[in-house]
């Protein structure tokens, strides 16, 4: 397992799309992280501290865990601000 497998920047063809080369441990200075890359189905999702658990699991740390962490965070706040949403018929939007 390598950092670049749950960075957004990642291509199908094991290519980085910034044209860095591939690290071989757990370190980019580049990374960008994705929630997507951690969990497959968007109702997996539980909150913050389960991704940063994962993260921990596969060996992040540092600058690395910092983004993870902030790429929760930012997770979170979109699926309450989502979930929070109400749909207005009269106004065919949610509001």
């Amino acid at each position: 397992m390598i950092v670049c497998d749950f960075c957004l920047q990642f291509k199908a063809d094991g290519a980085c799309a910034l044209g860095l080369k591939i690290p071989k441990g757990m370190s980019c200075r580049d990374f960008g992280p994705g929630i997507e890359k951690f969990c497959s189905n968007p109702n997996d999702f539980v909150d913050p501290k389960q991704i940063v658990q994962m993260a921990t699991y596969f060996g992040m740390k540092g600058t690395e865990l910092k983004k993870v962490k902030l790429m929760a965070i930012r997770a979170e706040t979109d699926r309450l601000e989502k979930s929070s949403r109400v749909y207005d018929m009269a106004a065919n939007q949610f509001v």
